[in-house]
């Protein structure tokens, strides 16, 4: 069975990202027009994490190493990897991770 989750219908997780299609193995969600920021606090997840940028752009920084991401660009932060984002301007991009983040 199908199921189809509309951006514009979809409701909003717990940090401000839109939740979308969610399975058993894989959910995605998207952050929508992120504010500039400084860095967030460094976190470590129990899920791998895949992303696409949309729009904008931030640096990612995982175990010391800092990556530039811009539009069209997609990364990957291994679960259990310590990383933190640095929005530097309006950031939309489309997140994948598995197991689904909870």
């Amino acid at each position: 069975m199908a199921i189809k989750v509309s951006s514009k219908t979809a409701g909003a997780g717990p940090h401000g990202e839109v939740a979308l299609a969610r399975g058993q193995v894989v959910a995605m969600r998207m952050w929508r027009d992120e504010a500039p920021s400084a860095d967030k606090p460094m976190a470590k997840r129990p899920y791998e994490t895949v992303g696409y940028v949309i729009a904008g752009r931030a640096e990612l920084i995982v175990e010391g190493e800092t990556v530039l991401l811009e539009p069209g660009d997609s990364w990957l932060v291994p679960e259990g990897a310590e990383h933190t984002y640095r929005i530097l301007e309006a950031f939309t991009a489309v997140e994948a991770t598995a197991p689904p983040a909870r």
